[in-house]
């Protein structure tokens, strides 16, 4: 098992994030939300960012967060002081009697810069399946001189880092440089922790490849098309965030992809969507890289802009995907 103090540090803070936002789910993801009304992952991603902040100063003083939230629309509007009220009553918790002014700097940490060496952090990964009851993930990452060397995933509605369980005891997987990747429950105390490897898979027919339940995230007509020419017979496993590298890691499928979408071919993967999982499939035994067989490159600020697309596998069918990739184009 990995002990060291940073992991140590991550494992707790993910923790505390991953029950906190599902008790942010519970109470207010219900029947009468309207939809389209995404405040309740919006008030989730907040309040873990505050408390993972809260958490890393109190442990690291010095050291740098790099964050996808910040609080400047918490205090502008009267919308925005109403959802930061609603954060400060879940964090009240963790951090009884925390002003406004307080969770606002807390959050605002995560504003340093992307370099050197830095902690990324996705609070809360996966909008959709958070709002749906599905899967989301707390995402934390220790990131050193454009290389993730610590991967911390909270995936809330996960059993074993594999198995979807609404309501289950959650699964949390660590992963650091050359210490392989294991996963325990999201309770505080449970020390029990088992070691993770990826699918032993080889015949590429057998591909499991994880589609995103969200197509806005990919090109859904091109994922089919890979899995053609790659001769895939195995069904799609629909999941979002960055439970995919979960899965992965565990042996619950073989392959994940994100492809450009067609209406989106400049863009580039933000840092915090995958350092997490990335480290976790690649201390499991597995690969990832981007579209091109290129090591992922976490150097260039908050984005991968050496970058196009990701694709993780078991590391057995990755050269096999690379081929088809090549072959239709992508």
């Amino acid at each position: 098992m990995i002990d060291s103090l940073e992991a140590q540090f991550a494992i707790a803070a993910v923790r505390e994030a991953a029950r906190l936002t599902r008790r942010v789910q519970r109470e207010m993801v219900t029947p009468a939300l309207v939809k389209g009304d995404k405040s309740p992952v919006t008030v989730a991603d907040f309040t873990a960012q505050a408390i993972v902040a809260k958490r890393l100063a109190e442990a690291f003083p010095d050291a740098k967060l790099v964050g996808e939230e910040d609080a400047s629309d918490l205090t502008a509007t009267d919308e925005g002081r109403s959802t930061l009220a609603q954060i400060q009553h879940f964090l009240e918790s963790a951090a009884p009697g925390a002003t406004a002014e307080e969770v606002c700097q807390w959050i605002d940490r995560g504003n340093d810069p992307a370099e050197g060496t830095f902690w990324t952090l996705d609070p809360v990964d996966g909008t959709k399946g958070f709002l749906r009851g599905d899967q989301y993930a707390v995402a934390l990452a220790l990131i050193d001189n454009g290389r993730v060397e610590l991967g911390v995933l909270g995936c809330p509605e996960l059993t074993g880092a594999a198995t979807p369980k609404a309501g289950g005891p959650g699964s949390v997987l660590v992963a650091a440089r050359g210490q392989g990747t294991w996963v325990s429950s999201t309770e505080p105390l449970d020390e029990q922790w088992t070691e993770l490897h990826v699918a032993p898979t080889s015949d590429v027919a057998q591909t499991r490849i994880f589609r995103s339940v969200e197509s806005a995230h990919t090109n859904t007509g091109q994922l089919g098309q890979l899995a053609t020419a790659m001769g895939v017979e195995a069904d799609p496993i629909p999941m979002d965030s960055q439970a995919k590298y979960a899965v992965l890691a565990a042996g619950g499928g073989e392959m994940l992809v994100r492809l450009l979408s067609a209406k989106r071919l400049d863009y580039r993967e933000k840092i915090w969507d995958q350092a997490a999982g990335s480290i976790v499939v690649e201390e499991a035994g597995g690969r990832v890289t981007d579209l091109d067989g290129k090591p992922l490159d976490f150097s260039h600020g908050t984005s991968l802009a050496a970058n196009r697309g990701v694709l993780g596998t078991n590391g057995k069918v990755h050269d096999a995907a690379l081929e088809a990739l090549r072959a239709i184009g992508a």
